[in-house]
């Protein structure tokens, strides 16, 4: 029989299928020939059939090197079902005792087994080396092989002496796979395997069913999220955050709202682990919420949807995670949500590594944030990341390509970032280059007397981001490089040099927005949350007859915020009104009856339906710092002594000490007042906040005169105020 119909008849027999998927049969012939293989395929394309089918069929045993013990787990698991013996396929690894792994051992002497699965941990252990050494192994199949590079989005250290330990059991064809690897990565792969001359297959790693969109993630986040989720009705999703803190408490608030959702992260002990995993699995949960210990090897065709909440380390792992969706060729939407001061807090993270790491984990960062930012195709550039090139303009779904834009003709710009480009020697990165033409005096700017540079703030009246996407634009169109071995400097290209000699029209897309919308006043509106003018006005007169019974200013009852808040959400009970930011259960309680009649009435009225269902439900607990503060002021500790001990700055401190009071807790800071402000300034200050009716600082600096108090004091001072005179 020939290879190709004897290939067909196994894949038949033992998965099913009558056809392969892509390269996969070139993939098998090739590794069954004895040669070294290297594949690229995207998430979903049938990696794992690649060794799975030749292993079935090659006489001896293949070891394969897998990274987690859920995706091990996972597939021998799925292996056994396709097969009548369940010793074909075993794992090793820590989850198994003694007992279990001298039960493995038996199988895999008796002949059984033809798929051993290990972690780099495990085979790099001298009694499995000296178990391994005397078996004919068949090949070894490296599955996720990018955590070999230090490249790539998931490095695992022990996953660069994996050569060393194939050498001492003994040389076999070797098989590396992965579904993300850019150039760079790919190579570094291939030189630490010793397998520089296999041959490569590279599937596209387009995937045209997915839809990447980027959010602003803003303080509504949470609200966001929930909205999104709901209007998938049910449908299977996964939740990405970075910190395993933010794991447990969004999926706290996300099942407070209703939504069947459970946790997942490395820190979790491993029998609730698996069963969070086999729950989303098995449906018995929509949503997951995890780490980026989740989700590798896991083998759910319908998750329609993949989630970042924070934005990711890289593009690798953006791109991974995200091919996560839709595996079946189904729906999958893929939504990330961007804060900038993410990216920030990520480079901070960086500092303690040694220089390298640093440079490498930077970045990576630069790519994810240019990402982001970017105006052009989210599939063009993904795909171009990855050495592919896509050839449309516009792939019609991603949020960028359903955008309205104006093409910006931009051929002087580039002609000016290319001259700076070269002047400097081709020696720094994107964020430089633009820092210069833009002329901001950064440390690294003036550190390096580029303040004196021909081209310095040469285009100081564009946007950054104006700059930075003519520099994406170039790397698109071939005129711009970055050198991966200096860690992202930009190179200029033999395009980009005859550009230089002979200027062609070069135009970058960006977006239309309406300048004369109040942006506030759009998203608001968009979010239903501008407030009700009407009941807002009826709200501040009741505020002003019962701030004139009781002899107290009217932001002593509740501040504007407060009032605002209840006229777009409506309350109707003290439970509800107790949620409204500074308001809390005291203030409800003291305050609210008067204020909840009010608009339940006015509700009735005017027949207005509540958006209550869109509020997001957090769970009830003090936190840790808050508690501390109110013990610590009420044993008098020193503010300014307080501040460093919770490694905050006093601003930061009154901050915190403001929002307890506001909710309804009262503090006594009478004893620190007395000790930093003057009598006479404290008796001045209490005056005008007692006949004020606005509480803003900047209004009473204006008032007392911001040369003659200070703000701190003044600040001080309102607290005292709010302490005495609402209780």
């Amino acid at each position: 029989m020939a290879r190709h119909e004897q290939l067909i008849a196994a894949l038949q027999h033992h998965f099913g299928f009558d056809v392969f998927k892509g390269n996969q049969e070139a993939i098998i012939n090739n590794l069954m020939n004895g040669q070294d293989t290297f594949v690229l395929m995207p998430t979903g394309g049938g990696k794992s059939l690649c060794y799975q089918l030749p292993a079935l069929l090659m006489p001896g045993m293949a070891i394969i090197v897998s990274p987690l013990i859920a995706l091990m787990k996972n597939q021998v698991d799925a292996m056994r079902n396709f097969s009548e013996e369940d010793g074909v396929a075993h794992f090793i690894n820590s989850s198994l005792s003694k007992q279990d792994i001298l039960a493995v051992k038996a199988d895999v002497m008796a002949g059984k087994t033809k798929m051993l699965y290990l972690a780099p941990e495990s085979l790099q252990k001298d009694t499995n080396i000296d178990f391994l050494q005397g078996l004919f192994i068949s090949f070894y199949a490296i599955d996720e092989a990018h955590c070999i590079s230090e490249w790539g989005h998931d490095f695992r250290p022990e996953y660069r002496n994996i050569r060393a330990m194939v050498d001492r059991i003994g040389r076999a064809p070797i098989i590396a796979l992965t579904a993300t690897a850019t150039p760079k990565v790919q190579h570094d792969i291939q030189k630490n395997l010793g397998m520089l001359d296999a041959t490569v297959f590279k599937s596209s790693f387009n995937r045209p069913n997915l839809y990447y969109e980027i959010r602003p993630k803003t303080d509504d986040v949470n609200k966001e999220l929930i909205k999104f989720i709901r209007s998938m009705n049910g449908k299977s999703g996964i939740v990405y955050c970075l910190a395993r803190k933010e794991v447990e408490e969004l999926a706290e608030t996300l099942k407070i709202n209703g939504i069947s959702a459970l946790p997942y992260h490395a820190g979790m002990d491993a029998p609730t682990r698996a069963a969070n995993q086999d729950a989303f699995l098995m449906e018995e949960c929509q949503i997951i919420v995890a780490t980026i210990a989740f989700g590798m090897g896991i083998d759910k065709p319908d998750v329609r949807f993949v989630v970042h909440y924070d934005i990711p380390k890289s593009l690798e792992g953006y791109y991974q995670e995200t091919g996560r969706a839709g595996r079946d060729g189904g729906e999958g939407y893929c939504l990330c949500f961007y804060d900038p001061k993410d990216i920030e807090r990520l480079r901070k993270f960086q500092r303690d590594k040694p220089m390298a790491e640093q440079e490498i984990g930077n970045a990576l960062l630069f790519e994810t944030q240019s990402y982001a930012e970017s105006t052009i195709c989210r599939r063009k550039l993904l795909l171009h990341y990855f050495g592919e090139e896509y050839e449309k303009d516009n792939c019609g779904n991603c949020d960028n390509c359903r955008k309205t834009y104006r093409m910006l003709d931009a051929k002087e710009l580039l002609s000016l970032t290319l001259e700076t480009i070269e002047e400097l020697n081709e020696k720094f990165k994107a964020d430089h280059i633009v820092e210069i033409l833009h002329g901001d005096r950064t440390a690294a700017v003036t550190s390096y007397r580029h303040t004196t540079l021909e081209n310095f703030g040469i285009a100081s009246d564009e946007e950054q981001s104006t700059l930075h996407a003519v520099i994406r634009q170039a790397m698109l169109t071939g005129y711009l490089t970055k050198d991966i071995e200096s860690y992202g400097d930009l190179k200029i290209t033999e395009e980009g040099r005859k550009f230089m000699k002979h200027p062609v029209p070069f135009e970058v897309p960006i977006e239309v927005k309406d300048e004369d919308e109040d942006e506030v006043n759009e998203n608001q509106a968009a979010n239903g949350e501008a407030a009700d003018p009407i009941l807002y006005a009826i709200l501040k007169d009741e505020r002003r007859n019962i701030s004139k019974r009781m002899d107290v200013p009217p932001f002593v009852i509740f501040q504007d915020p407060s009032l605002e808040a209840m006229a777009t959400t409506y309350p109707i009970s003290l439970e509800e009104l107790a949620n409204i930011p500074g308001v809390g259960v005291g203030k409800a309680k003291r305050y609210g009856e008067a204020f909840i009649k009010i608009i339940k009435k006015y509700v009735e009225e005017n027949n207005i339906t509540r958006f209550e269902d869109t509020r997001v439900l957090s769970k009830a607990r003090e936190s840790t710092r808050k508690i501390s503060i109110i013990h610590a002021i009420d044993r008098h500790i020193d503010l300014d002594d307080l501040a460093v001990s919770l490694g905050l700055s006093l601003e930061e401190l009154l901050e915190e000490i403001e929002a307890i009071i506001y909710s309804g807790t009262k503090l006594n800071i009478g004893y620190f007042i007395d000790e930093v402000v003057d009598p006479d300034e404290k008796a001045d200050i209490l005056r005008y906040f007692k006949t004020a009716t606005n509480d803003n600082i900047k209004l009473a600096m204006q008032e007392l005169g911001e040369d003659d108090y200070d703000e701190i004091h003044v600040r001080l001072v309102r607290i005292q105020v709010h302490s005495e005179l609402g209780y």
